[in-house]
């Protein structure tokens, strides 16, 4: 069984527009997480909170190549965030890895992750393309 998942969004914004909006906690409070602790940098660890549904996590960033990839823990998975520029656009691929093939539960956490992560490119696209603020966080429980 394959146990990771891979999400890709195009972007209509170069690639450092796109790559800033990840690395920058003001600017990612604008669609995804509340607040970041720290810029994403190799070698930090940082805090993720999301004020509005209660929780923070930490990440532990393993590799960053400015506008190219960010590779971070998160949990007991690994994300790799891998930045294609084509045409002055971006193509943000995301690849979640390290699910537990025998866990009971892996298909349900790989769907939610892979609907979190559509999600999250889908507010960061209104975000870098538009400004739009107002989609994070409205996902209902």
């Amino acid at each position: 069984m394959n146990t990771e998942i891979t999400t890709k969004m195009k972007i209509n914004k170069p690639v450092s527009d796109v790559f800033e909006a990840i690395v920058d906690p003001e600017k990612m409070g604008g669609y995804w997480f509340s607040s970041g602790t720290s810029r994403v940098e190799q070698g930090k660890t940082i805090t993720w909170k999301y004020e509005e549904y209660g929780a923070e996590g930490d990440i532990h960033v393993q590799q960053v190549e400015e506008n190219k990839k960010i590779v971070f823990n998160w949990g007991e998975t690994t994300v790799t965030m891998t930045f294609h520029e084509t045409d002055g656009s971006t193509i943000l691929e995301v690849t979640e890895s390290g699910f537990k093939p025998g866990d009971p539960e892996i298909v349900n956490k790989m769907l939610d992750q892979k609907g979190g992560w559509v999600y999250m490119l889908t507010c960061l696209k209104g975000y870098v393309e538009n400004g739009i603020t107002t989609l994070r966080a409205s996902l209902v429980h």
